[in-house]
């Protein structure tokens, strides 16, 4: 559901840039606040799925109000960079974030990261009992035992990796396998954490920042992160954002884009999602894994663009 949030607007001198944002109101509300008053910046958002504003922003066409489109995953922006509606970011913002993490082409930059992971049921599982590979949870040990959330855009997007890592006919198989064996649904990455703390199911492929959040009113929750190394189950997306070819304020959102990558907002992500900090020398999220321990696979992030190949893929399989 796509809607407008209250505009941040400061008085009539002001210049305004509006934000297509696919991050949540109440989580980047506050941010946006204090760059009103710190860029003396008037800033419109529309609020909606992150999916949705991508097709709205390629519908409008040049035409659209969007100066800025802050994506929850790469591969939204990715799809706007393939249509040609994205502009250029200037060499000194992208060069704060490891090229992983950015645009090869400069059309887009990461401003938080999120790592996939298996979250287990520690009285259930012993570590050493644990997957190594997110293709090893076809085998019958795990049957009944494992849960995913299948219509969730951060599974999508991980299913889109595979697709990308292992191919179409590979990813296929895997998918109707861990269906076979018995892979329970739900409706996202909060209730598989939820269902793993309750001893539901024993492993569930989420997002990292679910379980520490959940841990923050519930510290004593049983339930504890895993990583696999260099497959899609242990894939970094982001939430980033690219500069729209319908604005004509380019300096004004590249000093907006210059501010989410302050060290002070990067904290902000750090601290109040978990999500981990792109810019080189700022701390991550306590109690997490540091980002240069993870192991992710090697994927250009622009190529999890093809969402509709996934959605076809999943109801092939039976998923959707």
């Amino acid at each position: 559901m796509l809607s407008w949030g209250v505009g941040l607007s400061v008085n009539a001198q002001t210049k305004t840039i509006t934000i297509y944002s696919g991050r949540g109101q109440k989580l980047i509300e506050p941010l946006l606040a204090q760059a009103k008053k710190d860029l003396n910046l008037d800033i419109q958002v529309r609020y909606g799925d992150t999916a949705e504003l991508a097709i709205a922003l390629l519908e409008e066409g040049k035409n659209s109000r969007a100066d800025l489109f802050f994506a929850q995953d790469a591969g939204a922006l990715g799809t706007l960079e393939k249509q040609k509606r994205t502009l250029p970011i200037s060499s000194n913002l992208l060069n704060k974030v490891d090229s992983r993490f950015r645009s090869p082409q400069g059309q887009w930059i990461g401003i938080s990261g999120r790592a996939r992971v298996i979250n287990y049921n520690t009285k259930l599982v012993n570590k050493n009992q644990l997957p190594t590979s997110i293709l090893q949870l076809t085998q019958p040990q795990w049957r009944g035992k494992v849960a995913w959330a299948p219509t969730n855009g951060s599974f999508q997007s991980f299913v889109t990796a595979m697709r990308v890592l292992e191919g179409n006919p590979k990813t296929l198989q895997w998918l109707r396998a861990m269906k076979a064996n018995g892979v329970k649904d739900y409706r996202n990455n909060s209730t598989i954490v939820e269902a793993l703390g309750r001893g539901e199911v024993q492993l569930g492929l989420v997002n990292h920042y679910y379980l520490p959040n959940l841990k923050k009113t519930n510290p004593n929750l049983p339930v504890a992160a895993h990583y696999t190394n260099k497959d899609s189950g242990s894939m970094i997306n982001i939430a980033g954002v690219a500069i729209m070819n319908s604005t004509k304020q380019k300096p004004e959102v590249e000093k907006f884009i210059g501010y989410l990558l302050k060290p002070s907002s990067q904290t902000y992500f750090a601290k109040e999602t978990n999500e981990y900090p792109l810019v080189k020398g700022i701390p991550g999220p306590a109690n997490q894994l540091p980002l240069n321990k993870l192991n992710p696979p090697n994927v250009n992030l622009t190529n999890l663009n093809d969402l509709p190949g996934t959605l076809e893929l999943l109801q092939q399989a039976g998923v959707l």
